[in-house]
């Protein structure tokens, strides 16, 4: 069964499958995440359904997946300090995609409570894989002696980034930037980890 699933797999090629992840993004912003069907990505994509199913079991994985491929990589970010990384980290993307990100993740916020399969998939392929970048840049910091191995704001670095991301739009009604981003880990982040 892997293995035909492997075969068939290999039948999408990278740029199909980017296509693919794009046509879903552009649905789910026009949408959202609760109206958005299978059937909609097929006619979008002209693929079948079956096919859709075949490749990512349900709407939950394909979404999450999308996210997760339009979701610059930083690899491992390693500049040599811990301001130096968190700079990094925030310039990975450019003001118009974090604008775009930052809608398409208040449109899934409600769905992500009501949703046990796509909460889970959001937070097995985006939020662990940034929690493991995340602890890799604190533990390198605590290495160099940047920060206290004991201090208690490491575990709420990623709540920090992500409150700051998504609220950005309620409190100032403007989108997030990396300028603000950038201030942001200087004036609280930084701060916070003694660094």
């Amino acid at each position: 069964m892997t293995e035909a699933a492997t075969v068939r797999r290999s039948r999408i090629t990278p740029e199909r499958e980017a296509e693919l992840y794009r046509a879903v993004l552009d649905l789910l912003r026009e949408v959202g995440y609760d109206a958005l069907t299978m059937d909609a990505v097929a006619a979008r994509t002209k693929s079948s359904k079956a096919t859709l199913y075949r490749q990512w079991g349900g709407k939950a994985e394909l979404v999450v997946k999308a996210l997760r491929h339009e979701k610059p990589s930083a690899g491992d970010v390693d500049t040599g300090s811990l301001a130096g990384d968190f700079h990094a980290l925030v310039m990975r993307e450019d003001d118009c995609r974090m604008e775009q990100n930052s809608a398409l993740m208040r449109g899934l916020a409600m769905a992500l409570h009501g949703n046990p399969d796509l909460l889970k998939a959001f937070r097995e392929l985006i939020i662990e894989p940034e929690t493991v970048e995340l602890r890799r840049v604190l533990e390198r910091a605590v290495a160099r002696g940047e920060i206290r191995p004991d201090n208690p704001a490491q575990e709420y670095v990623l709540h920090m980034l992500i409150g700051a991301f998504a609220v950005r739009g309620v409190i100032d009604q403007r989108p997030p930037t990396r300028a603000f981003l950038t201030s942001y880990v200087d004036a609280v982040i930084l701060p916070a980890l003694g660094a």
